[in-house]
């Protein structure tokens, strides 16, 4: 059977491809012709494959910290996320997402099926500079990696097919609502006035509660603690997210000027904050100085700043790094691990960092940064309206993405087992589910 729906897929795929310029309207989102800036096309370009390469960097962190004999299986759940994600995007998710919009909720996908009216003379309206599709493809990276951070929590014990199937699923249930409602101006949670530069509702949140979720669905391991495979893959890994991340966050000023140059510093010094904060904590409650403890530690710090990144300025961004750490790790030093097996403890690091970070932009953002924040800025300043739409957000996002992903990992076990079985889940996921091995 699964033969069958993979040959049909792709023959549907091919089919539709070859005969797209006849079936498919062409209905491009109106926009006046422009003149791009080649500094600001120049810049994206290079940011849209910055954050292209923080997937497989994240697969080089996840796989250096599961047991050996998950390790390709780990690192290729991220690998196909760019394969499987950059597809779905194309065909329809983009148009989900900053399609018109259906409510505040939903974009309309028919305007933009297959890329058609995503082209290079029109511009995206808060992206003005530089070409449609650029936008279009620096965003397809934000969505390849949501999925790919989720993994981490069901690590050596999901069956890769199942896992397939729900990284499809999620990128059109939980993720293009969540990109639409905060990223796109008719957007629900845009109105309102919330404040995501880069990511923490759309991309950290919703990873972090779905992957609770799918922690608790899938249940605990059979061995739960294993010994990391490569630790060096883990240094490689954060250094690859590090490095990528300026796309992420600097890049998501969507120009080459100052805001992106105010991005990259916050982004800088949250994660080397974050990072010294972690290993001085875990020093002080009696634990050697990691360098695992290190990775964990950055990796968190550039979670909470996402959100922040354009709002904050130096001094709360290294604050928002040294809180976020102690946060998370204190949640990792206290979480469930006897009943919630997150194996890599996405929840506490981008989860709770993501909220972290949203929280702390509604008390430090400042229009002396970043202007778009208008007279509704942080807690610190006095005013209370934007604290209060993050806190609102929080939890509509939080609910959402957990119920909703909980819903899905039922689904996708009702039309194909999601766990291996304990024969496979010893032999090890490599062996069992790719017949390759180290």
């Amino acid at each position: 059977m699964r033969k069958i729906i993979l040959s049909v897929i792709l023959i549907t795929i091919l089919v539709l491809t070859f005969i797209s310029n006849f079936i498919i309207a062409d209905n491009p989102i109106p926009a006046e012709a422009v003149k791009f800036d080649t500094g600001d096309t120049a810049w994206m370009i290079v940011a849209t494959a910055f954050v292209l390469l923080m997937t497989p960097g994240l697969g080089f962190f996840y796989g250096g910290m599961v047991g050996k004999k998950n390790v390709i299986s780990t690192m290729l759940q991220s690998f196909m996320a760019m394969v499987i994600v950059t597809i779905l995007w194309t065909v329809v998710a983009f148009g989900l997402a900053f399609g018109p919009t259906i409510g505040g909720i939903i974009g309309n996908p028919s305007y933009n099926l297959f890329f058609e009216g995503v082209g290079t003379n029109t511009a995206w309206s808060l992206a003005p500079t530089i070409p449609f599709i650029l936008f279009a493809l620096f965003q397809a990276k934000f969505a390849i990696i949501t999925p790919a951070l989720i993994t981490g929590a069901f690590a050596e014990r999901v069956r890769f097919w199942a896992y397939l199937l729900f990284m499809v699923l999620f990128i059109l249930f939980i993720y293009t609502p969540l990109a639409h409602m905060t990223w796109h101006p008719d957007g629900v949670f845009f109105k309102m006035g919330v404040l995501d530069f880069a990511g923490g509702t759309v991309v950290h949140m919703s990873a972090g509660w779905a992957a609770l979720a799918g922690a608790i669905f899938l249940g605990k391991r059979k061995i739960q603690k294993v010994n990391p495979a490569r630790i060096t893959y883990v240094l490689l890994g954060t250094g690859l997210l590090w490095f990528g991340w300026f796309g992420f966050n600097a890049g998501s000023a969507l120009g080459a000027n100052g805001l992106a140059a105010q991005a990259l510093g916050t982004t800088t010094v949250a994660a080397a904050a974050a990072a010294m904060a972690w290993v001085f904590l875990d020093k002080i409650l009696g634990h050697k100085l990691s360098a695992l403890g290190a990775c964990i530690g950055a990796v968190v710090g550039l979670v909470a700043i996402t959100p922040a990144a354009g709002f904050v300025s130096i001094s709360h961004a290294i604050f928002i790094g040294l809180f976020s750490a102690i946060v998370s790790n204190l949640v990792v030093s206290k979480f469930p691990k006897g009943k919630i097996d997150d194996a890599l403890d996405v929840f506490a690091c981008h989860g709770v960092g993501g909220m972290v970070g949203m929280l702390l932009t509604g008390v430090f953002a400042s229009k002396a940064i970043n202007p778009a924040v208008g007279d509704n800025q942080g807690l610190i300043f006095g005013t209370p309206t934007l604290f209060l739409n993050q806190l609102t957000a929080l939890v509509v996002v939080s609910i959402f993405a957990f119920v909703g992903s909980y819903i899905l990992f039922f689904v996708v076990n009702k039309i194909t087992p999601l766990r291996v079985t304990e024969e496979k889940e010893e032999l090890g996921l490599d062996i069992s589910q790719h017949g390759e091995f180290l």
